[in-house]
């Protein structure tokens, strides 16, 4: 059974609420660093607010690039990429251009990543690739990570979390038999519990975007004692 800590260490906590203030933030930094989670996800205003926050800390600073909607040039995206690296960002989550992918023009999706994981490599940072997969047939999934099992960002990921749906386990599961082991999986978008986390786990996640990290700990914490409880009955 995975330990408490190395589930903590696979959750990026997630604040990208518009309405989100300093104090939130604030908040959001103390409470991954205390519960050891991998990152706090944030939008890109705040990021050298973050990296101040977490300045003694292990806890990555992630930024989300274009958006929720990926309908950016793939020069803004880097651009944005550049001044949140230089605010102090070690993790970037872009949305691909949705738009693109539907129109079936996918040599733009491959330009588009090799110019993000390229720029993400030079800087030493993780990158994460988004599908946004509540839009997408079960071909254009599997169409990005073709590509993303030649181009090698450190991740793709089920959604923003700000779409018509979230992760689901058969995305997961059908992310993760495209990429093999070439590219990890990060689930996002509704996990929201222990259960559903662990379902995501099970099927190939190695990430996982959530503002319910501190609930599905504290969870996790009581199902593992329940555990040790019955086996030792």
């Amino acid at each position: 059974m995975i330990g408490v800590n190395e589930l903590a260490n696979m959750i990026d906590h997630t604040l990208l609420k518009a309405d989100a203030t300093k104090v939130e933030f604030e908040r959001l930094c103390k409470e991954a660093d205390e519960y050891g989670f991998k990152m706090v996800a944030i939008n890109s205003y705040p990021v050298a607010m973050c990296r101040k926050f977490l300045k003694d800390s292990k806890v990555h600073v992630g930024v989300a690039i274009g958006f929720p909607l990926g309908q950016t040039t793939i020069k803004t995206k880097i651009s944005e990429i550049e001044e949140a690296i230089q605010n102090g960002a070690d993790e970037i989550d872009y949305v691909i251009n949705i738009g693109k992918l539907k129109e079936g023009d996918i040599e733009y999706l491959r330009e588009e990543m090799e110019a993000i994981v390229t720029l993400s490599r030079e800087n030493d940072i993780i990158s994460k690739v988004i599908l946004e997969n509540c839009y997408l047939t079960d071909e254009e999934k599997i169409a990005v990570c073709k590509i993303a099992k030649e181009v090698k960002p450190d991740f793709v990921k089920t959604s923003t979390g700000f779409g018509t749906g979230g992760a689901t386990v058969e995305d997961v599961a059908l992310m993760k038999k495209i990429v093999g082991d070439a590219v990890k999986v990060k689930a996002a978008g509704g996990i929201r519990d222990v259960e559903t986390a662990l379902q995501m786990i099970k099927a190939g996640a190695e990430r996982l975007g959530t503002s319910s990290g501190i609930k599905i700990i504290e969870e996790y914490k009581n199902f593992k004692e329940s555990s040790s409880d019955v086996a030792s009955i």
